[in-house]
C-alpha cells in the first residue's frame, strides 16, 4: 500500500514510511541503488547494506563493493565516507578509482596520502 505525499510530484512511500523506488519525479528515477557500511580493519565486515554482495579488501586502504544487481552503466554518483568511530586516529580521505557495473573501488588514504584501513567506511551509489 502507498501514501502520496505529494500528489503532484508523484512521490509515494511504502507502508514503512520509506520513500518508494519505483516512483519518480518526472519520469527519472533518483534513488540510491546500492549503499553499504562496513568496517574495514582487520577482516572486513558489512554492518549494514542494500544490494551489495560483498566487500573485496584489495590491501591497506583499498576496497571493492560488489554490486547484487548490476547498474545500468557506469555513470552513476558515488558518495562515501569514512572514519575511525570512537577510535579518532586522524582525518581520512576516500577516493574512487573506477565505476564499472557491478563493482565500486574505494580508496581510503590519510591527509600525509598514505593508504590506510578505515573503521567506519560508508557507501552510497545514484543513478
Amino acid at each position: 500500500m502507498s501514501t502520496v505525499i505529494d500528489g503532484s510530484a508523484g512521490i509515494t512511500t511504502n507502508a514503512g514510511g520509506s520513500v518508494n523506488p519505483s516512483t519518480n519525479i518526472d519520469g527519472i528515477n533518483y534513488s540510491c541503488r546500492a549503499w553499504v557500511n562496513f568496517n574495514g580493519t582487520g577482516t572486513v565486515a558489512i554492518r549494514a547494506s542494500g544490494n551489495v554482495t560483498n566487500i573485496t579488501d584489495n590491501g591497506t586502504g583499498e576496497y571493492t563493493v560488489n554490486f547484487t544487481t548490476a547498474m545500468s552503466d557506469a555513470n552513476y554518483s558515488v558518495v562515501y565516507g569514512s572514519g575511525e568511530g570512537t577510535a579518532g586516529s586522524g582525518a581520512r580521505i576516500a577516493a574512487q578509482s573506477g565505476n564499472t557495473t557491478t563493482t565500486q573501488r574505494i580508496a581510503i588514504r590519510t591527509l600525509a596520502n598514505t593508504l590506510q584501513d578505515a573503521e567506519q567506511v560508508n557507501v552510497a551509489i545514484f543513478r
